[in-house]
């Protein structure tokens, strides 16, 4: 009996051990949460990849269905079936996507040098299918026969638009050639942001003397030791290349070495000849995108990705980029001489360098405007920011919102808020994820783990995030923001608005608008950040809860233009250089420094200035998203500053008619019109680019 005891005993642990192993995957069962939002707490790296596999054979064989279908293509048969396909995909790959930019390790980066080919081959596959085409193609042939509304005429417009685009009306050789480029494209695109991603946390500046911390106002001292602290390091602070640390520390610190050695790191990511280098992958990225857009009938990647935007070429790009450039970079040219003249009247023997602007642009703001930024900080605490978004949604549109606490987030940091429509009707889930990490890549981003959309006739409410890279708490003090950071945040909020707003029946026309229309939501907010009437309720003193004094307020109006030529060089000098490497006719070989060094040369860049993005390190283009497409933001701007002014020409800045028009015509009906037909519906006329002009300080 022992013999048969002490067997039984490790055979029931062993079964209770592999019932703990293979607890459900998640994403395979109902989720069971608040407003079903992703189970972020039971969640497992390892679930990932079953799931993903999961994911295409269950859309293979909607797909399948579709295609065999007996009945002759029809809009519901075939339109809609295709539009609903996809579930499991679409629950995995947002809740995938959004954990490897915000909270990434070794594990899903492996993960997902495994399924992105296992992703691009499955989604070749769709695009190319002949018989999946050939139903989508007789249904677009009988479109206006089919008593279809405008929106499902649109839908299925873009459907047949998605497939010519992808390929799928080439020769069979051809689809072949074009799936294999874009399997490799796919795989690059990952590689470039993972090397960035190391790049910028591989670099720490250790301040180990009070001689290193010379210039650094103390709430800059205290995050640097808080980082020194947080990172394990035996040192009085530590800078690294994340936005908070590096900006600030070039904007104060007086030791011109030590911002020399900061800003060069930031700027040679990905090109210090390491294993992170992204010199040769991007050289072969250029070149593969080039041949990918001649296979589909254009002369370069520009003309295929703006061919579909409201710019539509190439040369309306450049033409719109330089009417901002030249009067950007004479101001920049003068804002250059006062500094060299500050540095001459100091006793300075050098000439103005990319790494001191920062540094003697603050020493002028104080001297002409005697505005500090550390007046400013302690009236933009992030949790009166946050309410001030939520504050301005409430005024124009009605919203309200509440936090969750019981709703499931993938890190502590990360807070949760029910969206309430005007009526109090459930309008969608909000997370927002504030400061930087490790595992976090660079920027501020909005994105959704759920689209908002139609199923099976009821309405999904989305479910979306909001991911910012914004100073921590430090020194006993909460998160003071600076201003950018401010403006930032009320960015990502318009990203998110547009999110919940965006009311298309079908998921191909919810939230549906050219690249270079989608940020006029999002700019559009940034107007009302810096309104006085605006500022008395969120600009509060973060001790005493008073808001911005009016004397202060004035400061920053009169400090507006300040500093603008820079801003909008840096800025347009990326933008071009950007169109320059998507519209050469690139040969065998690339030399990236060569090249973007004649693309800066040839647009006159001067010398003391970076492009807000070198090559190596523009993740923007990196992906698909923005290539050929980072003039959107200077684009978006001239639809922004027009269509704040109409606010501030009614007299109103929360004018309820002006509102509702902006809601349903720029945030909800994505899918009826262009982007400039949708303007005008709500404008009632094309913008003005002197509006833009003007408050850019360019007029």
């Amino acid at each position: 009996m022992k013999k048969i005891f002490f067997l039984l005993i490790p055979l029931s642990m062993m079964l209770f051990s592999c019932a703990e192993q293979e607890a459900p995957n998640p994403f395979l069962a109902d989720y069971n949460t608040p407003f079903d939002v992703p189970p972020f707490d039971r969640i497992d790296d390892e679930h990932f990849l079953p799931a993903i596999r999961e994911g295409i054979r269950q859309h293979q064989e909607e797909i399948e269905a579709i295609i065999n279908h007996p009945e002759p293509p029809s809009f519901e048969n075939t339109i809609v079936a295709y539009d609903q396909a996809g579930g499991l995909l679409r629950r995995v790959n947002p809740v995938f996507g959004g954990l490897r930019s915000a909270e990434t390790n070794p594990r899903l980066q492996e993960i997902a040098r495994e399924s992105t080919p296992l992703l691009s081959a499955h989604s070749n596959a769709i695009r190319m299918n002949q018989d999946l085409f050939a139903r989508i193609q007789a249904v677009y042939e009988q479109r206006h026969e089919m008593d279809l509304d405008l929106e499902q005429l649109r839908v299925v417009e873009m459907y047949y638009r998605d497939f010519e685009r992808s390929g799928a009306a080439l020769p069979e050789d051809q689809r072949e050639q074009l799936a294999a480029l874009s399997e490799r494209m796919s795989m690059i695109s990952l590689q470039l942001g993972e090397n960035q991603l190391a790049e910028t946390n591989a670099f720490q500046l250790r301040l180990e003397t009070q001689e290193d911390l010379a210039g650094l106002p103390d709430n800059v001292r205290a995050a640097a030791a808080d980082a020194a602290e947080s990172a394990g390091v035996d040192a009085l602070g530590i800078v690294t290349l994340h936005n908070p640390s590096w900006i600030p520390f070039l904007r104060f610190s007086e030791r011109r070495d030590l911002r020399e050695k900061v800003f060069t790191a930031y700027f040679m990511r990905g090109d210090n000849d390491n294993e992170h280098d992204n010199k040769d992958l991007f050289a072969e990225l250029m070149m593969l995108r080039r041949e990918m857009a001649q296979l589909l009938g254009y002369d370069n990647y520009a003309e295929y990705f703006l061919d579909i935007q409201m710019a539509q070429n190439p040369q309306n790009v450049y033409d719109f980029l330089y009417q901002i450039w030249e009067p950007s970079l004479e101001l920049a040219k003068s804002e250059r001489d006062q500094m060299q003249e500050l540095i001459r009247r100091e006793g300075g023997d050098f000439d103005l360098a990319p790494w001191d602007w920062w540094y003697y642009a603050e020493i002028i703001r104080k001297e002409q405007y005697d505005l500090d930024d550390a007046e400013l900080k302690p009236y933009f605490a992030i949790e009166n920011v946050r309410e001030g978004n939520f504050l301005l949604a409430n005024k124009l549109f009605g919203l309200t919102f509440e936090e969750r606490p019981e709703i499931p987030v993938y890190h502590e940091e990360v807070e949760a808020f029910e969206v309430f429509d005007r009526d109090g009707s459930h309008l969608g889930i909000l997370f927002i994820d504030p400061h930087p990490r490790p595992g976090k890549r660079g920027g501020a981003w909005c994105g959704t783990y759920r689209g908002g959309a139609y199923e099976d006739g009821e309405k999904v409410h989305p479910i979306v995030t909001i991911v910012m890279n914004f100073s921590r708490p430090s020194g006993g003090r909460p998160a003071l923001l600076s201003w950018d950071e401010t403006t930032t945040y009320f960015h990502e909020f318009g990203h998110a608005l547009h999110n919940f707003f965006a009311d298309g029946r079908y998921r191909r026309t919810s939230r549906s608008v050219p690249r270079d229309f989608v940020e006029l939501p999002s700019q559009v907010l940034e107007n009302w950040a810096a309104e006085p009437e605006f500022m008395a309720r969120y600009a509060l003193h973060y001790e005493t809860g008073e808001p911005m004094p009016g004397h202060l307020q004035e400061k920053m109006r009169q400090a507006e233009f300040f500093n603008q030529g820079f801003i909008n060089t840096e800025y347009i000098a990326a933008a071009i250089l950007d169109m320059d490497w998507h519209t050469a006719e690139h040969g065998d070989e690339i030399d990236v420094r060569a090249f973007e060094d004649a693309s800066l040369a040839s647009m006159g860049l001067i010398e003391e200035i970076k492009p807000r993005y070198r090559t190596t390190y523009f993740g923007h283009i990196f992906g698909t998203g923005y290539a050929a497409g980072y003039y959107v933001y200077r684009w978006a701007g001239v639809l922004d500053a027009d269509a704040f002014m109409a606010f501030k020409e009614s007299g109103d800045l929360y004018n309820q008619e002006l509102a509702e028009r902006f809601r349903r015509y720029i945030l909800a009906e994505n899918a009826l019109r262009d982007g400039m037909d949708a303007y005008v519906k709500f404008r009632g006329q094309e913008p003005d680019i002197e509006h833009f002009l003007v408050r850019s300080g360019l007029r």
